[in-house]
């Protein structure tokens, strides 16, 4: 029997969980219980962290998000930081949108890497404001 690492596709070891197949994850996430529990959505989209580097894009919507960092945590691809929205960014928000962005102290997520993800979907499932969706390029 080996006692190497089982990989991902993308050459990442797999982090096993004991809950079901779909708890399995490439090791990087900032919060790997959390990660985990974004795994174990029935609602995740994607491809489980298989896809090819820059065949799936995370989008952010900017009148959504709240930049309290769950995209982040649970990305094991380290595609997401945590930026502050630009003078137009907040001019194209709704004024509903302007005020949230007003009390989140104008905080949203940014994909500075989105050419590595790999359509995981845990961002996806994390965001509590449901702010980010996978297209593929």
């Amino acid at each position: 029997m080996s006692t190497d690492p089982e990989l991902t596709p993308g050459g990442g070891p797999i982090q096993r969980g004991t809950e079901a197949p779909s708890d399995e994850l490439p090791v990087g996430s900032r919060n790997a219980p959390k990660a985990r529990r974004a795994a174990r959505d029935p609602k995740r989209p994607g491809e489980r962290c298989r896809a090819a580097p820059g065949h799936w894009i995370p989008v952010v919507d900017r009148a959504q998000c709240e930049g309290k960092a769950e995209c982040v945590d649970v990305c094991p691809y380290a595609v997401f930081q945590i930026g502050t929205l630009t003078d137009e960014e907040y001019r194209s928000l709704s004024y509903l949108g302007r005020a949230r962005a007003r009390h989140h102290q104008f905080q949203t997520s940014r994909t500075p890497r989105a050419a590595e993800c790999r359509a995981c979907g845990l961002c996806v499932v994390a965001c509590p404001e449901d702010a980010l969706k996978l297209i593929r390029s």
